[in-house]
Formats: structure tokens, C-alpha cells, sequence
């Protein structure tokens, strides 16, 4: 929605007069492709850098308005979340260096970007898909940036839901989250692409970005985990759609499209379609000043802006976008490329923008009219498993079976490698960001899966929480060097002295916990606790929060007990702490109360065990 003043739409007088702007802009924009009325005979490119912003311990910061102050720089904007910023670059014809020269742009801007945070509290800024340090407690209302825009619009959309917002994805973890605003979806950064296209070749295009969106995103995949879980590879796709969910069940079982949509199908007559398809589907939600009439203005030899439908596109997400834009008064058209995460180095991302580009521009002749070829679902189907399961994804392609590395190195590659050959595209650039890709297949080594080896890794040694922190400092050395994530190492500890009074309990809490009902047997919670050599055992009730703690103690006479359930025996005057509490205030709260284990709970969700075992380890 850019920086427009927005309002709900609260009563049927607003709904009408906005309803019937959008109506001109379509008309207009009708009456535009009817006479070509767009730019000829030139594509460019261009991109839209989202990132992360943490402090100094590799956590969230709330900086974004200060150190967008301090950048100055119209090229930056804000985004949804106080710990996001986004940065435009302008756009590039696509020709000889410009690859180079995007690569070389999005540094200086980003550069000014790091020394603007730093000078903040030792800020840092991150490119990542999904910040691996996010806690529940980030994603709160009070950490939206605090925007007109940002609060209507956050505040229609939970009045036409009804309800809390859901968040439920099974990966190799699973992770299910009611919330109340729609800053989940601020968890996203991602490196939004677009390229120019004549509308002469925009419906071909724009159908061609969809049948190549899963196989592209497939060894882009840069998002792996979500609060500490293990999920999905590209789980911003399931978290964007999910987390800004306004069906309710009832629409849910009629089957009304999400307002984040891969689509539903081909477009065949007219790229009018997308635009129109979007004013059936969806309710509009917002409405601006929108003074002036379009229509008029083309009779008038001014080719309008179309405000009404960016407004109404601003509350809708698609995966591949077609945009109309205006500038000294030429019009053109344009498909944005929504589904490429942030990171997980400035060369990754070029080498990424390259390759979707590449694969544009060298489509072949016979995926025209690509609706006689391939069905519409096999399409959709491919990038939902593509986001599922990145480089170990098995395609249906064209009526064959084909793994993502085969389809990208065999039949992706060298088509993108000749399509930029034909747009006079720099060979040396040429060879030097597709090989980024080829060496990632080659070293079967995405973003995501560096992440998931680095945390598996991490974990056997470390806790979640610092594993996450290890990860995104490994990440952000990484960047600084701007290395490709396919000569990156895994993210190993650092060597430090033994923890002291200054570390958090998160550090060294245990994260593995063993959890009894409060109706369960004795006997069963003996054998339990004997099976799994475990001294204390959490008591949790039907809504799953802790209601007490066993300890051995507790059960050293446990026979006379074995008709007995948990709720009977377990202690109930339990002290808990936080993950972000001193150790040494861990340790004092223990001695004062003479326990020996620390139940941890975040955003009232039992997250860990601090036992006087953990901090004997410490010397503590």
C-alpha cells in the first residue's frame, strides 16, 4: 500500500465509492491494453531487499524507525515489523552488467544499512528467510511499527476474521499458534524481483512464472524454521498464507480462495484477468483519497496511476504479481517475483534473481499457451512441494517425473543460460552467478539445509535457544564476508570461557522435556522417569500448562503410590523462570527456595528444565 493514508471501509457509502474507483482503473486499464498503450521494445529489472534487524546478542531488535533515521535514505522504507526494514533498487535495463551492477547497488545500500544499526546499540542487520532467533513474545502488537496504515489495516483484517489468527505447519517438527495480530507474517523477509514485460508477451509470462515457480524456488529455499522448529523448507510460504488467513471455517469449506494465493488457473485471453479476478474474489478492505478519474485522464493523454487496484492489491498476496506501473508518464507492466527468500548472501540472491530471470526470458517457444501442456494443479502442486521439500523434491513436469536437481541442472540451467544470452546479458556475469546455483546443487547445500545441518548439529552439544543464536551469528559473519552459502561451514560454538553470572538461562537449559498429564498414574510416571533417568518430570493439565513438578524425592516410596495420579503426588507451589533470565538470579531463586529444578515457560509455554545438575556442569 506504499505510504498512502488509509482508512477501513466501515459502511456501505465507502464500499460503493471505492468499489466504483476500482471499476474505472479496471475500465481504464481495459481500455489501455486494447490500444498498447505501454512501454515497447525494453525490459528491465528490479528488486525490493526485506531484512532482518538485531541487537547486539543476535536477537530481534525494535530499532527500525531510528535507524531508518539514520540512513536517510529514500531508498529505504519500513516495513510491518519495528525489527524490518526494505530497501528498493532502482531498476536496471536487462543488458550487459547489470547483474554486476545490481549486486554492486544492493552492497552499497545494505552497507549503509550496517553502519546506520551499528551506530544504534550495536544493531546488525541480517538477510534471512525466517529469523532463526524469534521468540513468541517478539511477535506482539506492540512491536508493529507504529503506521496508519500498518494499524488499519492490521485491525480490518482481525474484525473480518472473527477470530485469532492460526498458525499450524507439520514439517519434521510441528508447530500450531493461535495469535492475535497479523505481525506473524512480518516474520517473512524475503528479496522480491521483478522484470519488465511487453504486453505482447505478458500472458505467456506471467503463466510461464507459474509452471517454473515451484522447480525455481526449489534450490532457493532459504526458511527452514520457525520459533526453533523444524518445518518446512520454505515455511514462509504456509507461514505468509496462515498467519493473514481472514476465511473463516464456514468459507474455509466453500472453498474461498485465501487472500495469499499461488492462483487457481491459467490466464488465456487477457491479462485484464488477473486484475479482474481479484475484484470478484475478494471484499476490498481499505480506501484512500482516490480523487480523479482515470478514464478522463487518458483522454486526456495522461496515463493514470491506478490507484484503487494498488490499494486493493496492497491487502492481497500473490506469489507471482503482475504490477502496472506509470513513470513520466509511460506505462508498463511488470511480474514481481514474491516467493525468493532473503539471503543467505547478497551473491545468493543475485545468482537467484538471475536464475528466475534467466528462466524467463528463455522460455521455449512450445510453452506458449502453456494450458495445452500442463494442468494448472501440477503447477501449484510442484511449488507446494517445492516449499515443503526444496533440492529433494520429485516434480511432476510436464507429464514426467523429474528430482529438482536434475530439473534445474539439466533442463533449467543451460535455458536460462541462453535465455540471458539473448538479452545481451554479460557472459562473464552469466557464468559467474549460474554457477552459484550449479554449486549448490552440486554441494547439495541450500540456505536451508545449512540451517538445519548447523542446528542438529549445535543442538547435540547446545540448547535450542543458543543453537538459534549461534546460527545467526555464523549467518551474519557469513554475509559480512559475502560468501555463497555453498562454501559456508556449519555453525560450530564459539570457544568461550565456562558461563558466569552475565549468561542466560537459555544457554544451558534443557530443551528435551519429558511431560506428565496430571491424571496419569504414579506407576506409570515411576517407569517413566526411571526409563529416561530423569530426577524431575513437569505436570501439565488438559490446556498443556505446567500445574506442578515430581521429583524423585517425591516417589522414593512410590508403591504405596501406584494407585495414585500425578495430581496427588506432584508439588504445586512451583517457582518458574524465563529463558532470559541471569543464570546467577536462576541459581539465587533456587538456594532460596531450596528446589533443585527450574521449570522454564515463555509466553506461558513451557520451553525447558533448569536442574541444580545443569549448573554443577557450570561450577556454578
Amino acid at each position: 500500500m506504499g505510504t498512502q493514508s488509509v482508512k477501513p471501509i466501515t459502511n456501505k457509502s465507502q464500499r460503493k465509492q471505492f468499489i466504483n474507483h476500482l471499476l474505472n482503473d479496471v475500465e481504464a486499464l481495459d481500455m489501455m491494453i486494447k490500444t498498447d498503450a505501454f512501454e515497447k521494445g525494453i525490459q528491465r529489472i528490479g528488486a525490493e531487499q526485506e531484512l532482518c534487524i538485531v541487537d547486539k546478542y543476535y536477537r530481534p531488535s525494535f530499532n527500525a524507525l531510528e535507524i531508518l533515521d539514520t540512513i536517510n535514505d529514500p531508498h529505504f522504507t519500513t516495513e510491518l515489523g519495528l525489527f524490518n526494514l526494505e530497501a528498493n533498487l532502482d531498476p536496471l535495463e536487462l543488458n550487459g552488467k547489470c547483474f554486476s551492477q545490481l549486486e554492486s547497488d544492493l552492497y552499497d545500500l545494505l552497507d549503509k544499512a550496517h553502519k546506520a544499526a551499528a551506530s544504534i546499540d550495536f544493531n546488525k542487520i541480517i538477510l534471512t528467510g525466517i529469523l532463526p532467533t524469534f521468540k513468541r513474545k517478539d511477535l506482539v502488537f506492540e512491536n508493529m511499527t507504529p503506521f496508519q496504515r500498518y494499524k488499519v489495516l492490521n485491525d480490518v483484517m482481525k474484525k473480518v476474521r472473527g477470530s485469532h489468527f492460526r498458525v499450524k505447519v507439520r514439517g519434521v517438527d510441528e508447530l500450531i499458534i493461535d495469535h492475535e495480530s497479523i505481525l506473524f507474517e512480518a516474520c517473512n523477509t524475503s528479496f522480491q524481483v521483478h522484470l519488465q514485460v511487453g504486453l505482447d508477451a505478458i500472458i505467456d509470462q506471467y503463466n510461464w512464472s507459474q509452471a517454473i515457480a515451484g522447480p525455481v524456488l526449489s534450490v532457493m529455499t532459504n526458511s527452514p524454521m520457525l520459533l526453533g522448529r523444524e518445518l518446512w523448507s520454505e515455511t514462509r510460504i504456509a507461514l505468509f498464507q496462515q498467519s493473514i488467513d481472514l476465511r473463516n471455517s464456514s468459507q474455509l469449506l466453500r472453498e474461498q480462495k485465501a487472500r495469499v494465493s499461488f492462483g487457481s488457473d491459467w490466464v488465456r485471453d487477457s491479462i485484464l484477468e488477473v486484475f479482474t479476478d481479484d475484484v470478484a474474489r475478494y471484499a476490498p478492505l481499505v480506501t484512500a483519497d482516490l480523487s480523479g478519474n482515470p478514464i478522463e485522464d487518458l483522454k486526456n493523454g495522461i496515463k493514470p496511476d491506478l490507484k484503487a487496484i494498488g490499494l486493493h492489491n496492497g491487502t492481497l498476496y500473490k506469489w507471482n504479481r503482475v504490477c502496472y506501473g506509470v513513470h513520466k508518464n509511460i506505462a508498463h507492466l511488470r511480474i514481481e517475483n514474491r516467493y525468493i527468500p532473503s539471503g543467505p548472501s547478497i551473491k545468493d540472491e543475485i545468482a537467484n534473481a538471475m536464475f528466475w530471470i534467466g528462466v524467463m526470458v528463455g522460455m521455449p517457444d512450445d510453452c506458449k499457451s502453456i494450458w495445452k501442456r500442463m494442468a494448472f494443479k501440477d503447477a501449484k502442486g510442484n511449488f507446494i512441494k517445492a516449499a515443503r521439500t526444496g533440492m529433494d523434491t520429485y516434480f511432476n513436469w510436464f507429464g514426467k517425473g523429474i528430482s529438482a536437481k536434475k530439473l534445474a541442472r539439466k533442463i533449467l540451467l543451460p535455458m536460462a543460460h541462453d535465455g540471458l544470452i539473448k538479452a545481451n546479458v554479460d557472459p562473464v556475469d552469466i557464468a559467474f552467478y549460474l554457477n552459484i546455483i550449479k554449486e549448490r546443487i552440486d554441494k547439495n547445500t541450500s540456505g536451508s539445509q545449512w540451517l538445519v545441518r548447523s542446528s542438529r548439529m549445535l543442538q547435540e552439544t547446545v540448547s535450542r535457544e543458543e543453537a538459534n543464536i549461534l546460527i545467526t551469528y555464523h549467518m551474519h559473519k557469513n554475509q559480512q564476508e559475502n560468501l555463497p552459502v555453498s562454501q559456508w561451514e556449519l555453525a560450530k560454538p564459539l570457544a568461550r570461557k565456562d558461563a558466569n553470572s552475565n549468561d542466560k538461562i537459555h544457554k544451558v537449559m534443557s530443551t528435551q522435556i519429558f511431560t506428565v498429564d496430571e491424571n496419569d498414574a504414579m506407576r506409570l510416571i515411576k517407569n517413566v522417569m526411571q526409563w529416561k533417568h530423569i530426577n524431575h518430570i513437569p505436570v501439565i493439565n488438559s490446556k498443556h500448562k505446567i500445574v506442578g513438578i515430581i521429583s524423585a524425592s517425591d516417589i522414593s516410596n512410590v508403591d504405596k503410590f501406584d494407585d495414585y495420579s500425578a495430581s496427588q503426588v506432584m508439588q504445586k507451589d512451583i517457582k518458574i523462570a524465563h529463558p532470559d533470565m541471569l543464570i546467577e538470579e536462576a541459581k539465587a531463586l533456587m538456594i532460596k527456595n531450596n528446589i533443585r529444578c527450574l521449570p522454564i515457560v515463555d509466553h506461558d509455554e513451557l520451553v525447558g528444565i533448569l536442574t541444580k545438575t545443569d549448573l554443577d556442569k557450570l561450577n556454578l
